[in-house]
């Protein structure tokens, strides 16, 4: 290079040492990264302190690092990881050598004092136990010692020492109504607002719509299928409709449309709207409120498939047989006139009874085609692995009204096999393409993981085949269907499995038995989408690199989006369960265990969607013993045993908001406590009785004897 050019030098060296791919070592030299055993990538951090660092290079096996040897790192930060190797080592284990960026620099915490010394305490359990701050300043409002507060990291330059920060906003008292919800969306960083340009572009493409519908001109050149029966099924509360679907029979076969909102007509690459839907990712759906991904004028307007409106889509058609298997398929832009929109509740009414008109006969076709598609998926491989869901209803106050749960009912997989059937339709298409794209991909889970979870079944005596084999592991699903322990043990399977994200190679989703799979469904709602539906439709081709870096970034902000919505479900959870606390008059509950330890026993609450912990100490009038071969705790007094599977009924015990941590009571039935105390009582006074009638018996004690008795117990108290 030429001398003039040093400073384009320098500034080349500085970017690859913030990707990871040299470091600069002593005496202002570099190495490559690959050379020294050093891997970049992202850490999560686990509740309990240890990390886990997937690398940047798609299809590397991810990194566990200790919570010794984590130095600095936070939850989300992209690191750089030294490789460990000992003999026989089989998972890859590292330690943190220097942060490239951090995911974060903003905490929320709670505000305390000691008697030197100001600090913070983080609500996230994944993050430093304190931040030392000084006395905060131009804040806003006083900050009182136990307000939620906003502190930024400023010093952390060892992990043997706490870090330095300043507190940049008092969020106010825990209790004060609103501020739940504020720390969840401060502490995920989570915008409650659109940027003015990003809004402004949004209202341009809606004002140039008057009716809000497409123009004639947009129509143009689309195949037009507004005279098809089209409707949608969704959630009572969504707005925000992606898909719709049509089927009409011709003969012998079927012919299934697929429409999916044409989002990437409105929305450019390079606009203010693709920069901010890039930046958030996906939307957020918190329990109070949806942090949406694009503004309201599209995501709930102009792009959401609303009935008898026309609207823009982009349509997979299948061609169908009679038993469900795809004949063909075919990609192109289309616009619809939705004839209905359906909630979950009013479509699975209508598969309840005879059709009356001609949209609920189509409806009645498309539940026989989704479950045959269905059938053949589980035939293929697919594994069951769901669970129901809750859904928190809040009253006008933001507290707990109720919670309902959600079955996976046949209404709900008509419209999930069709959307599963466009994913995998799609993604062939993209492969035989061969263009750059992001793939949705979820990886075979470890050998290893997989046989501690086969040992973990076998102890309790439950059949169990080599589970790297795909049948044996559906043949195990099938088998804890029918069994009392089976639901604690899928709890544990699921555990055993890797997490599902983007990639820009497409490796395949393990659960859905899918070689070939992405996300192409709700481009209003995921930033994925859109990318596959520029991918498939738009003539300018993604850059690998840049495909790379968007399936990275927005693996982490789903992530993200899912920790903020457990949190704030979470948060109301809390404060409904302290509330029965402070009232003294706690709700039971039924419980799955789901762990037993040698201080209690984990326990699933399906009626909460909470987890948590049955201290030994919150056992009323019984003392258990744990045997760590059979993992069993029986009663010494009652001869109660508690195993893994068992259903118990549990109350509140204690919440832990700082820590997460939900504490549960057993809650013992005083009929059945009674009726096992009879018989021990029962003995005790048979030894009684027995015991004085051998003393009358005994013969007279010789002189001295007591003096020799009493001299060989001092002995044994000695």
């Amino acid at each position: 290079m030429k001398p003039n050019q040093q400073q384009v030098l320098q500034g080349l060296l500085k970017r690859l040492e913030k990707q990871g791919k040299i470091l600069r070592t002593k005496g202002n030299r570099y190495i490559e990264a690959e050379e020294a055993d050093l891997v970049p990538g992202v850490i999560q951090v686990t509740r309990g302190g240890r990390g886990f660092v997937m690398p940047d290079e798609g299809g590397g096996a991810e990194i566990s690092v200790p919570e010794s040897k984590m130095d600095t790192a936070m939850h989300g930060d992209r690191v750089l990881v030294r490789l460990d190797f000992k003999p026989g080592q089989q998972d890859r284990s590292g330690s943190v050598v220097r942060i490239l960026e951090r995911r974060r620099t903003q905490v929320v915490g709670t505000l305390q004092r000691t008697k030197q010394f100001l600090h913070v305490t983080p609500d996230d359990p994944r993050l430093p136990g304190v931040i030392y701050v000084p006395e905060p300043r131009d804040v806003g409002r006083k900050a009182i010692v136990g307000d939620k507060v906003v502190v930024e990291i400023t010093q952390w330059g060892s992990g043997k020492v706490a870090p330095e920060g300043e507190v940049i906003e008092v969020l106010g008292p825990p209790d004060e109504e609103g501020v739940d919800m504020l720390s969840v969306l401060r502490n995920y960083d989570l915008p409650l607002h659109f940027p003015k340009n990003v809004l402004n572009e949004a209202h341009a493409i809606a004002k140039s719509r008057p009716d809000n519908q497409p123009s004639a001109q947009e129509c143009a050149g689309r195949v037009d299928c507004r005279p098809h029966n089209v409707v949608t099924i969704d959630p009572d509360d969504a707005k925000d409709f992606d898909d719709a679907i049509c089927m009409q029979r011709e003969g012998e076969q079927w012919r299934l449309w697929v429409h999916i909102a044409d989002v990437s007509h409105y929305v450019k690459p390079g606009s203010a709207l693709d920069v901010e839907a890039s930046k958030r990712g996906n939307s957020t759906y918190l329990v109070d409120r949806v942090i949406p991904m694009l503004p309201e004028a599209l995501s709930n307007e102009l792009c959401s498939l609303k009935p008898n409106v026309d609207r823009l889509t982009k349509c997979v058609e299948f061609v169908m047989s009679k038993h469900g298997q795809v004949v063909s398929a075919k990609f192109y832009s289309a616009v619809i006139r939705s004839k209905r929109r359906f909630t979950y509740k009013e479509a699975f009414a209508v598969l309840q009874a005879p059709p009356n008109n001609e949209t609920e006969q189509m409806l009645h076709d498309a539940h026989e085609m989704a479950q045959k598609i269905r059938h053949l998926r589980f035939k293929n491989g697919s594994l069951d692995l769901d669970f129901p869901e809750n859904k928190i209803r809040l009253d006008e106050n933001g507290k707990v009204l109720r919670i309902e749960k959600i079955e996976n009912d046949v209404s709900h997989q008509l419209i999930e096999e069709f959307m599963l059937l466009a994913n995998e339709a799609v993604a062939g298409r993209l492969m035989g393409l061969n263009r750059n794209s992001v793939y949705r991909v979820h990886e075979s889970p470890k050998e290893k993981r997989l046989n501690d979870f086969r040992e973990e079944v076998l102890s309790h005596r439950v059949p169990c085949g080599d589970l790297t084999h795909r049948p044996e592991v559906q043949k195990l699903l099938a088998r804890l269907q029918t069994l009392p322990i089976g639901p604690a043990l899928k709890i544990g399977f699921l555990r055993s499995l890797m997490r599902a994200r983007y990639a820009m190679e497409p490796l395949g989703h393990y659960g859905l038995a899918k070689p070939k799979y992405t996300h192409f469904t709700s481009p209003i709602r995921r930033y994925a989408d859109l990318v596959v539906h520029r991918s498939l439709f738009d003539k300018a081709e993604l850059q690998a690199g840049d495909a790379r870096q968007i399936a990275s970034h927005i693996s982490a902000t789903e992530k993200n989006s899912a920790d903020a919505e457990r949190d704030s479900k979470e948060v109301k959870l809390y404060a409904y369960l302290k509330a029965q606390l402070v009232s003294r008059k706690p709700h039971s509950y039924e419980a799955l265990v789901t762990e037993v330890r040698n201080f209690g026993f984990f326990v699933d609450v399906p009626d909460l969607g909470l987890s948590g912990v049955v201290p030994l100490s919150a056992i009323p009038d019984d003392f258990f013993i744990f045997d760590p071969v059979t993992r069993l705790l029986t009663g010494r007094h009652t001869r109660r045993v508690i195993r893994l599977g068992d259903n118990v009924v549990v109350q509140i015990y204690k919440v832990d908001s700082a820590r997460k941590q939900v504490d549960f009571k057993l809650v013992v039935n005083p009929q059945e406590e009674g009726r096992s105390r009879k018989p021990e009582k029962k003995g005790r006074e048979e030894r009684r009785e027995r015991d004085r009638r051998e003393i009358k018996s005994a013969p007279p004690r010789k002189p001295g004897h007591g003096h020799k008795r009493a001299q060989q117990n001092k002995k044994r108290k000695r």
